[in-house]
């Protein structure tokens, strides 16, 4: 059984890694995210790292059920505003928005994410394999539900995702191919990713928050681990 797990890199565009029976099988990069879904061919389930469902006003439950189980880590999950949001043109105008929706703004950062967030979403409502991952909600189950004491972007933190990647089974190699020209921590998320896609694919993954609100188009708005 083959699964996706995908990460955003920056100009790069995405990056995914590929498991086969739960183990590294290799890695793609591209531009756009529906060339590398594309690309992928016939995976049973894609987890990518960006949120996919969005609800109509107030916050994401998602978001704050993942900042409540993160505890020190609780920083890396941006609260996402509403749809009519991200349907504006520019930042001020999408701040703006979010406070007549949730009572507060957006922040600089979630919007951010507005171009990728924008282009995954498409790919989650056209493509059923498409679930919304976060990679520190993924690798706070693979430390058995105990939050990480060092940051991704830190040397002990990466030494610490990868030992946590490889208890699983999920070792990856000195030469990864395409990704070889990705930044590390982008690389350890997409492999989280991946984690998770396979329990996914397997029936066992959990979710946040235990009860999924509707997104508009029908899908659930939740956070696959």
């Amino acid at each position: 059984m083959d699964v996706l797990g995908i990460d955003a890199c920056g100009k790069q565009g995405w990056v995914g890694i590929r498991l086969t029976g739960g183990a590294y099988a290799g890695s793609l990069v591209a531009v756009s995210l529906d060339t590398l879904i594309e690309r992928a061919g016939a995976v049973a389930a894609i987890a990518v790292d960006m949120p996919l469902g969005l609800g109509e006003k107030g916050w994401r439950a998602a978001d704050i059920a993942a900042k409540a189980l993160l505890g020190t880590r609780r920083s890396s999950v941006f609260l996402i505003g509403p749809r009519p949001a991200w349907q504006e043109l520019d930042y001020p105008a999408a701040a703006n928005r979010c406070q007549e929706l949730t009572g507060s703004r957006l922040s600089r950062q979630a919007w951010a994410l507005a171009p990728k967030l924008l282009e995954a979403r498409a790919c989650w409502l056209a493509d059923e394999r498409v679930h919304e991952v976060h990679p520190e909600v993924s690798f706070h189950a693979l430390a058995g539900g105990v939050p990480l004491a060092y940051a991704k972007k830190t040397w002990r933190g990466q030494s610490l995702r990868r030992a946590l990647l490889a208890e699983a089974g999920l070792v990856l190699p000195d030469e990864l191919g395409e990704a070889d020209r990705v930044a590390v921590d982008d690389v350890l998320d997409a492999t989280a990713a991946a984690w998770s896609a396979h329990r996914i694919a397997l029936g066992i993954a959990e979710r946040v928050p235990m009860v999924p609100e509707p997104d508009v188009e029908g899908r659930l708005i939740e956070i696959r681990y």
